[in-house]
């Protein structure tokens, strides 16, 4: 059988926002490859089963990914689709990135009980309770909107919203726009929230799909499903957060942007309470206009060996220009470090460690 007969299997997680993103991105490869054909292979991963605690508490990365990576490395898959804010920025050996979709809206969203309609985070009641699963969440919002109790919730999304609705507890939960939008519930939204109100989490509203690192035709079926100015934002994200050493157990968060050739990043990292705040704003000049869809194609790579950024195959994107997305990356981090958010991220890891124990 020719690699062209082969039934491609997809991994994804069992639920139904993991489903209509996997069923996305296949809907896009068979656009490209209408003889191709793919069969979605599901499971459920720890993230998904344990669900009596806080995420950072359960004290291990790879929650929504350890098992469909497991089914890659044996090769029972031959690629799994991710939300990228899932993915650790280091993935395991022999892994890469191999497309990375253009990105939804990735800011984040107040949906509120239905006695609270038409209000905002800024207008709720004194004492009100939001939901939130999310460190970087609740610090900004206990830094932003001290009035308000935060209290976390977790399950996916249909399990959060039946929460919000049919309980008395919460009145509000918070949630990334893009899965909200995927699932269809444009009409719950009440309200959006603004960079300079919440920063968002790394690689939010992207769509990742991670392959084996030698699989070169998988790597090849999955080039065309690159778009190059949502790479090149994650990248400098995923360049920012590694080297903090950052994850789900510290709040981090970035805002990015691209006009023309100048790419922006804006990192920050909070206190568990959000009474200690280090931000700041980079930037740099990319040498291809990636916005550009009549741009020259990228030069060949000038590494010997094909090399990954963040873990990010560069496909059909410069990696001159990746090269220097990653460098802003570091170098932002390198900057909030000397002002002092290794000691503000240490702390919150130890608050975090000593209670789960």
């Amino acid at each position: 059988m020719g690699d062209r007969d082969k039934i491609i299997k997809v991994g994804s997680r069992k639920s139904e926002l993991a489903l209509i993103q996997t069923n996305h991105v296949i809907g896009r490869l068979k656009e490209l490859y209408p003889e191709r054909e793919f069969e979605i292979v599901t499971m459920s991963t720890k993230g998904d089963q344990i669900l009596d605690k806080p995420l950072p508490k359960i004290g291990e990365k790879s929650l929504f990914t350890k098992e469909l990576e497991i089914a890659l490395e044996q090769s029972r898959v031959d690629f799994v689709v991710h939300s990228l804010k899932d993915m650790p920025t280091d993935l395991p050996d022999g892994m890469a990135i191999g497309a990375v979709l253009q990105r939804e809206d990735p800011r984040d969203v107040v949906i509120l009980h239905k006695k609270h309609k038409g209000k905002t985070l800024n207008t709720l009641p004194e004492k009100c309770v939001v939901g939130t699963s999310s460190l970087r969440r609740t610090a900004q919002i206990a830094r932003n909107y001290p009035d308000l109790f935060i209290k976390d919730i977790r399950g996916n999304l249909n399990t959060r919203l039946r929460k919000l609705d049919e309980g008395e507890l919460y009145s509000a939960i918070v949630l990334a726009k893009a899965g909200v939008v995927r699932m269809g519930w444009e009409g719950r939204i009440d309200q959006v929230l603004e960079s300079s109100e919440m920063l968002y989490a790394v690689g939010q509203g992207a769509l990742a799909v991670e392959c084996r690192e030698n699989d070169l035709s998988t790597l090849a079926l999955l080039e065309l499903l690159h778009h190059r100015p949502t790479v090149a934002k994650v990248v400098a994200e995923r360049s920012f957060l590694n080297a903090l050493g950052g994850g789900c157990s510290a709040p981090v968060a970035v805002a990015s942007s691209l006009q023309n050739r100048q790419l922006s990043l804006t990192g920050a990292v909070w206190s568990l309470d959000g009474s200690q705040t280090i931000s700041h704003t980079s930037r740099c000049r990319l040498h291809t206009d990636l916005n550009a869809d009549d741009g020259e194609p990228p030069s060949k790579c000038p590494y010997r060996e094909p090399r990954l950024f963040c873990g990010v195959s560069p496909g059909g994107v410069s990696p001159r220009d990746l090269f220097v997305a990653e460098k802003l990356g570091a170098d932002l981090a390198s900057m909030l470090i000397q002002q002092g958010a290794l000691d503000i991220m240490s702390s919150a890891k130890k608050t975090i460690h000593s209670t789960a124990s």
